[in-house]
């Protein structure tokens, strides 16, 4: 039950990831690689000003905000110094590096002494379930987790129904006009560049807002803890997408929020049966290679059967 409730938190938590790479990469098309540097940015700011005393709260909006500033450097460097944008993604990122071992004064900060939200919640969970384990269908479960299991998903809820209305505002409606067709945005007048930046910088601020609330859930930042989690991202928009297609940005924004939640309950089933963690990389790279080339398998062989049929 733990490795279950563990891994739906941190489904819920890396949903905020997958929602700033779907901006990113389905919105904008721009192949945004900046993520794997804002993730980590946005623990180290919340981390070191937890160290500091900051009010929890505080802390991870600020790491949120600082989450801005490297997406929108991404954007500049693409748009108005014409850097492509894989490129420009992987200058950004490569200075996030030595940026967040700055931030950090360290390559490992821990926050098990510090006051966050994750301790916040084990408190108001005791106050609220009066216990500190309870038994869930005959498992036992910290407070913690219980109270994180209903305040997680909250988050996440209106996160995601900000985006929805955002992106149903005039300037929401040019932004995703702009990742259709950049050419009749200007012509109509619009700065496109503008839009992909703002864009880009949103994209990051949520990013960097996964990492602050993961940083605090598992109880310290390092400055390692964003490798691979591009790929983790792009998996959960697309496994998100097979579950309930792209008809609409509701269904989208839904998709990856379902998308990360599923994703990361296949990691926890592969690791329940037995996979070795030093695979798990590798591991989720298959399951985003299977979901890209699955969904376009029937398709596939639909088309070669009409060829050897008129053959």
């Amino acid at each position: 039950m733990s490795l279950l409730i563990g891994s739906l938190l941190i489904g819920f938590i890396l949903s905020l990831l997958a929602l700033g790479v779907y901006i990113s990469f389905r919105i904008f098309a721009f192949p945004d690689i900046t993520a794997e540097g804002s993730i980590t940015l946005g623990a180290a700011v919340a981390g070191v000003l937890l160290v500091h005393g900051w009010p929890p709260a505080a802390a991870t909006l600020a790491g949120a905000l600082a989450g801005l500033v490297p997406g929108a450097l991404t954007g500049v460097l693409a748009m108005r110094f014409r850097i492509n944008g894989l490129l420009a993604g992987i200058l950004t990122m490569t200075a996030l590096y030595s940026v967040n071992l700055r931030v950090m004064g360290q390559s490992n900060l821990p926050l098990t002494n510090e006051v966050t939200l994750a301790s916040q919640a084990d408190r108001f969970g005791q106050r609220l379930f009066g216990v500190a384990n309870m038994r869930i269908l005959g498992w036992e479960v910290g407070a913690r987790d219980a109270a994180l299991l209903w305040l997680a998903p909250a988050l996440v809820v209106v996160v995601a129904l900000a985006l929805f209305f955002f992106f149903r505002t005039n300037l929401g409606t040019a932004m995703r006009a702009t990742g259709d067709n950049a050419q009749m945005i200007r012509a109509l007048g619009a700065d496109d560049a503008a839009m992909v930046i703002f864009g880009l910088a949103i994209s990051n601020a949520l990013i960097a807002l996964s990492g602050a609330l993961l940083a605090q859930y598992q109880g310290f930042a390092d400055v390692q803890m964003g490798i691979g989690m591009l790929v983790w991202g792009l998996a959960s928009v697309i496994i998100g997408e097979a579950l309930v297609g792209t008809a609409s940005l509701g269904y989208a924004l839904a998709g990856a929020i379902m998308g990360s939640l599923l994703f990361r309950l296949l990691v926890a089933v592969a690791l329940r049966w037995g996979l070795n963690p030093n695979d798990l990389k590798l591991v989720t790279a298959l399951f985003v290679f299977a979901a890209l080339v699955l969904p376009k398998l029937p398709a596939s062989l639909k088309a070669r059967a009409r060829r050897l049929a008129r053959a």
